[in-house]
């Protein structure tokens, strides 16, 4: 792996990372949020208030669809092929391990002269 991490040039790939892993945090709260919707739902005390909670429990479903459709879309998610999201996640794991592993803040991380900074 490459030592300098503030080197832009080292970041190649980390866009993807990042935005598989902001999508798979947003797929587990959708799914938190389906699963608060049904519990209100089980405790509500009028039909006005259970109207609404039926509302927004379809709306939660609807979101967690939509995530869902958009992980597979992209690669990030297989929920009908075990073998292929075991690989993936098994990928992902490594890849945690290497990144804490890395030294990421490293004793000299001056960039004095590299950007177009004022000196102190």
């Amino acid at each position: 792996m490459i030592n300098d991490y503030l080197e832009v040039r080292n970041a190649e790939g980390m866009p993807n990372l990042i935005d598989n892993s902001i999508a798979l945090q947003f797929l587990l709260l959708a799914k938190t949020g389906v699963r608060n919707c049904a519990m209100a739902l089980t405790e509500a005390a009028t039909p006005e208030v259970r109207e609404v909670l039926v509302t927004q429990l379809e709306n939660a479903l609807t979101l967690h669809e939509e995530i869902t459709a958009l992980m597979i879309r992209k690669g990030w998610f297989h929920p009908y092929d075990l073998n292929e999201q075991f690989r993936l996640d098994l990928k992902s794991s490594q890849t945690t391990v290497e990144i804490a592993k890395m030294d990421l803040f490293p004793g000299d991380t001056s960039r004095l002269g590299m950007f177009a900074t004022p000196y102190k």
